[in-house]
């Protein structure tokens, strides 16, 4: 690798490194933010928090790397445009292919980060998380036992607990059940217990009242008990564990699923094929992202007003190369004798950076086609 391809490969990965922080960053705390909405709201601690946010960066930085390579290829191209860096090196003798070589390099190591992210990390963290959600949506006590809040596990449920002992007692429960709209029911008791069975888990209540008002009439009915069971299990929305989904398994069981993953998965072997196909696809977007924001700048000279143009050119022709990559998996997805659509958003950026890199080393070509 020569002095030029350093320098260039050196630009391009630091300011890759700060794009991808910057982006990973943003996507993160607007993840972070529902999943503490969601997680502390249902009793869990900040360890949980910090462990799920964790099991999300992988999915996270997944979208964010083609984004940033393509932004790194843009601005440092940009740059040593406008600084005539480039012109000198074109003046010397370089072709805007041999100037590309270095964006390719700089691709290549951003789709090998693509290719451990989808095909390894991606899945297995994806795993994880389902395992974890299915054990905190089955954790009742830290759903609903938190002594002295009010809790709404569910629409038109109501629950408070003043104290729970060391030994699992509660004391002074407050039910509101406002769930049905012809009426509404309060339930009040000194203590209770929290019990499983086959049927589910039931709120054991002793020495309490139940209040319920009728909308028909306005009329109030009390009842007291000794002890009353309620049925809780209703109201948690337990996912179910072990269900198994294309996006958490390994890519070789995905191209080998047999008709037990299918039928357990419920999707179709097409479905299967297109996740196996788009892990080894998405990661070559990488470096066509960079190509195509490298080569749409090498359209234009310089120009004192900017590159707005071709860089509103590489946006236009990055959007596009996802839009036919949206259709093409579509397109997998109904007949799985479509798999290879997968890679027809590579094939697209691909040609279409070598027309423009073709185009910018023939200038006279290129002011003919764009006169």
């Amino acid at each position: 690798m020569g002095k030029l391809d350093r320098y260039m490969l050196s630009q391009l990965m630091v300011l890759f490194g700060f794009f991808s922080l910057v982006l990973v960053g943003v996507y993160w705390v607007n993840r972070a933010v529902s999943l503490f909405d969601q997680l502390i709201g249902d009793g869990q601690t900040a360890l949980v928090f910090l462990e799920f946010t964790t099991l999300t960066l992988p999915g996270v930085i997944r979208l964010v790397l083609p984004v940033s390579a393509f932004v790194a290829a843009v601005y440092v191209t940009n740059r040593l445009m406008s600084e005539s860096e480039l012109v000198v090196m074109q003046a010397t003798g370089f072709s805007p292919a041999r100037l590309a070589r270095p964006v390719a390099y700089f691709g290549g190591i951003v789709a090998v980060m693509m290719f451990i992210l989808m095909n390894y990390l991606v899945p297995a963290s994806r795993t994880q998380l389902a395992l974890r959600s299915a054990e905190i949506a089955q954790n009742i006590t830290s759903r609903l036992l938190v002594e002295g809040t009010f809790l709404h596990p569910a629409d038109g449920i109501t629950l408070y607990v003043r104290e729970i002992t060391p030994q699992g007692e509660l004391h002074d429960i407050f039910l509101s059940d406002a769930r049905d709209t012809v009426q509404r029911t309060v339930y009040t008791a000194r203590r209770a217990l929290l019990v499983r069975d086959a049927a589910g888990p039931k709120l054991i209540m002793f020495d309490g009242l139940a209040q319920t008002l009728r909308a028909s009439g306005n009329r109030l009915f009390t009842t007291s008990f000794a002890d009353f069971s309620y049925d809780i299990g209703s109201l948690i929305s337990v996912q179910a564990a072990g269900v198994l989904r294309a996006t958490e398994l390994g890519t070789a069981r995905l191209f080998r699923a047999s008709t037990a993953d299918l039928v357990a998965a419920g999707q179709s072997r097409a479905a299967f094929l297109v996740e196996a196909h788009s892990r080894i696809a998405q990661p070559l977007l990488a470096p066509v992202a960079a190509m195509i924001g490298f080569s749409a700048l090498m359209l234009g000279a310089f120009s004192r007003f900017g590159m707005w143009r071709q860089i509103v050119g590489a946006v236009v022709l990055l959007i596009l190369t996802q839009l036919i990559g949206n259709a093409a998996v579509q397109l997998a997805v109904e007949d799985e004798s479509y798999w290879a659509a997968a890679y027809l958003p590579v094939l697209f950026g691909a040609a279409v950076s070598a027309l423009m890199l073709w185009l910018a080393g023939r200038p006279k070509r290129l002011r003919v086609a764009l006169a």
